[in-house]
């Protein structure tokens, strides 16, 4: 004996469109802060090469030379750069902004 089973056929999975963005945008919104504390280390660090600042947290190493956290600085904000523009590219489909900028303003018709 055999025994068929028929199910019916269910909504199609569709792939959410525009999750990458949404990372993309998130990830960058963490970024900036974390490349103003490294700007804030090589500060620290500088002020203390000219004396002007207390000792610094890292007396040796890699890390203990303001040089590497400026370009860390400069690298995270780079990061961030990148993944905002990704973010916040043209949907293909809608040919509109996926997330506009805060400081944009509709257009007017005359």
């Amino acid at each position: 004996m055999v025994i068929r089973l028929r199910f019916r056929r269910g909504p199609k999975v569709a792939k959410k469109r525009n999750s990458n963005r949404q990372v993309a945008l998130a990830m960058a919104s963490l970024l900036t802060p974390a490349a103003l504390m490294a700007l804030a280390l090589a500060l620290w660090r500088l002020g203390m090469d000219l004396q002007i600042t207390g000792p610094f947290a890292i007396k040796s190493g890699f890390f203990s030379h303001w040089q590497v956290w400026i370009g860390a600085s400069i690298a995270l904000l780079a990061a961030a750069a990148l993944l905002n523009r990704y973010g916040r590219a043209l949907d293909r489909h809608q040919q509109k902004p996926v997330q506009p900028s805060l400081f944009e303003t509709a257009p007017t018709e005359k």
